[in-house]
């Protein structure tokens, strides 16, 4: 059967529609370039942990093989209040998205509806007609039809504004994961310097103890003087409060390592070994591999996306508007009438907006727009020059602390003997307990700085994987 113009006259015209439907003004997005060296400036002599096969798929605290830190980040990620907070912001942006994608449909609606009225015999009427009191029924069923046909792409691009918004907030909520991954591995490892500082002070005050029984034992026999038993216990008293005050400190970082994963401090136990100096290696890979991998850029990235969409639904209030509405149904005073064929009933509403005048408020949302993607741009290069410094003062804090923790143990090698040698020659009558006072103290912070190099270290890993942007690929570079 062939279709005549005479026949359907609004073909032409849907069809058109049709056609038109499928542009949409403002610029198409497109990532902007930004200038990526070829290689990180501090990587050189960086060496890859081998075999890759070692590298763990998923997880990469695993790289540091501590069955503690393993479980502290599972509970982190089960149990984070954190965590879930931003996975909640996550779906709210999801279903914002949904509803916008849901204006690219008509929408329907059924609105069934009974009523049973009385007219009055003595209502107003004009003359000269009479009135007498009567009750009707009415029953109705429509289905209401609401259409914004999308010449011009307003609602397109608000979809896809609002589609770039819900990506830019699940790269804020890997953000927000990796953030609290390394944080809890910071604190972790924080924990294990504070263990170890305190082992070391109460190795040295086992000591000192002993020291001050040697020096007791001296005075008795008439071989030292008052002041050395003074010098001795004053220094035992000050290591003892200096122990205190560690484990003060370690208390206070496991009630803030417990409110990381999510627990109450009340009771929260971490089996945290002392620092030891094996710090893993990490594979780094390209520069430009950040722009990929680092959630931060990612969000921010996706944010520029949605901001060049609203250029877009600015840009379509200069043209008009054409609105469909209509309903169809069935009426009837009678229930037993209403799905006969007479009862049926219908109406189309197509509508036209075109914008004449508005005192330039669409003009001025226009440039706002423009000036909105332009800003979301400089925060979008802002971000990847921020990644690039986070990976390069992360390399030149591991290289720095690698030389510093190797000088520290050397350093304390040797105040150790110095400390022996110290307390040989006052057993032998040659020098003043003042003298093994001073050499103990030079060896304790010696082995305390090399401790605390040693955890530097370890976190200066975590802030470098972080800087990554979390986990690598199996077998990566």
């Amino acid at each position: 059967m062939t279709l005549s113009p005479s026949r359907f006259p609004w073909a032409p015209w849907a069809t058109a529609l049709v056609l038109v439907a499928g542009c949409a003004v403002g610029p198409d997005y497109k990532r902007p370039d930004v200038e990526t060296p070829a290689a990180f400036s501090e990587s050189a002599g960086w060496k890859v942990a081998q075999p890759k096969d070692a590298l763990p798929k998923e997880g990469w605290w695993k790289v540091f093989h501590d069955p503690a830190l393993d479980a502290l980040e599972d509970q982190a990620m089960a149990a984070s209040p954190t965590l879930q907070a931003a996975l909640a912001r996550f779906d709210q942006a999801l279903a914002a998205a949904r509803v916008s994608r849901a204006a690219l449909v008509p929408s329907l609606s059924a609105n069934a509806n009974a009523y049973r009225e009385r007219y009055s015999a003595h209502r107003q009427a004009e003359y000269p007609a009479t009135t007498f009191s009567y009750t009707t029924n009415s029953f109705d069923l429509p289905l209401a039809l609401s259409y914004e046909v999308d010449l011009f792409g307003a609602v397109r691009r608000a979809a896809q504004g609002a589609q770039a918004l819900a990506e830019a907030q699940g790269a804020a909520y890997e953000n927000v994961r990796l953030t609290l991954q390394a944080g809890v591995a910071q604190n972790y490892f924080t924990l294990r310097s504070l263990v170890s500082q305190r082992d070391l002070l109460a190795r040295n005050a086992t000591l000192l103890g002993q020291a001050l029984d040697l020096v007791r034992k001296l005075r008795a026999g008439g071989a030292n003087s008052d002041l050395d038993l003074f010098q001795a216990e004053s220094e035992l008293a000050t290591v003892q409060a200096s122990e205190i005050a560690e484990e003060r400190a370690i208390a206070q970082q496991l009630h803030a390592l417990a409110v990381l994963v999510g627990r109450n401090p009340e009771g929260f136990r971490v089996d945290a070994p002392p620092i030891d100096g094996v710090v893993p290696e990490v594979p780094l890979g390209l520069p430009s591999d950040l722009l990929e991998r680092r959630p931060d850029v990612a969000s921010a990235e996706r944010t520029l996306a949605a901001a060049n969409a609203q250029i877009g639904v600015a840009k379509a209030a200069f043209f008009p508007s054409i609105g469909l509405t209509g309903f169809a149904g069935v009426n009837s005073r009678d229930l037993s009438n209403l799905l006969t064929w007479g009862s049926r009933e219908w109406a189309v509403a197509p509508s036209v907006n075109l914008p004449l005048f508005n005192g330039g408020a669409s003009l001025a949302n226009y440039r706002g727009a423009q000036a909105a993607y332009q800003q979301a741009i400089a925060n979008y290069r802002q971000q990847v020059l921020v990644a690039f410094q986070d990976v390069e003062d992360s390399l030149s804090d591991l290289r720095l602390l690698s030389g510093e923790a190797e000088a520290l143990g050397r350093a304390a090698d040797t105040a150790r003997n110095a400390a022996r040698l110290s307390l040989a020659r006052y057993k032998a009558g040659l020098v003043s307990y003042l003298e093994v006072i001073d050499s103990q103290r030079t060896q304790l912070q010696a082995e305390i700085s090399l401790t605390q190099a040693q955890s530097e270290r370890m976190v200066g890993t975590v802030l470098l994987v972080r800087a990554l942007g979390g986990g690598w690929p199996a077998g990566a570079p």
